[in-house]
């Protein structure tokens, strides 16, 4: 269900056509601004990582359980089984959260792309682009994405006679998941640079903005 903090969609065609166009365009030039904060703000970036930091949690105990099973010894084997509850209780509610943000997401750029299209602004859309947000996006998400990459690569590459199996895919998981973060981020700014080339190209041919009903009164 989308969240109730979100703006509304904006109203349909036939109703803008009685509505004042420049309270439409305010509306409008005000929404895309708060929906373009929560999509690309840096809280938003923030709470990726915030999963991303619950999935190396969840996969540390993971890997302790596992290290603790390949001992054999039956008490080590008893907290490798608790251990190992307590990432799939750290894991799954990871997921979930996950899932919520995605099925956000989606409600964002649905409300981003209809609100676009509403009432087009050429004067205000330039300060609606956000180039900053996406570069900082860009580069952090590269960052994050290289380092999961050396540290999986690494691990594999470094496995010696005296390492365990548990080990191993301990740190590959954490490469991998610091991987696939990065990844997120950058089909982000990916999809943000899209949708800003997309929804504020220029029109050729547009007739001029028409005056507002309330400058016609006069």
């Amino acid at each position: 269900m989308p969240s109730r903090d979100l703006p509304p969609p904006p109203p349909p065609a036939h109703l803008r056509e009685w509505l004042d166009e420049s309270a439409v365009r305010a509306d409008r030039a005000r929404f895309l601004a708060d929906l373009g904060r929560r999509s690309m703000g840096l809280g938003r970036l923030l709470l990726l990582w915030a999963v991303a930091a619950l999935f190396v949690v969840g996969w540390t105990f993971v890997g302790m359980a596992v290290t603790a099973l390949e001992s054999g010894d039956p008490l080590s084997c008893f907290f490798g089984f608790v251990f190992g509850l307590i990432g799939l209780g750290v894991l799954v509610p990871a997921g979930l959260w996950l899932a919520w943000g995605a099925r956000r997401e989606r409600h964002l750029g649905r409300l981003l792309c209809a609100w676009a299209e509403a009432a087009r602004d050429p004067a205000a859309d330039g300060r609606l682009r956000a180039p900053a947000r996406s570069l900082v996006w860009l580069a952090a998400s590269l960052a994050v994405g290289g380092a999961g990459l050396w540290v999986a690569f690494a691990a594999a590459a470094g496995a010696g006679p005296g390492d365990t199996y548990g080990e191993v895919a301990y740190f590959m998981g954490v490469g991998m998941i610091l991987w696939i973060t990065g990844l997120l981020g950058l089909a982000k700014a990916g999809v943000h640079q899209r949708w800003v080339a997309r929804s504020f190209r220029p029109v050729p041919g547009a007739a001029p903005a028409r005056p507002a009903l309330s400058d016609t009164r006069g």
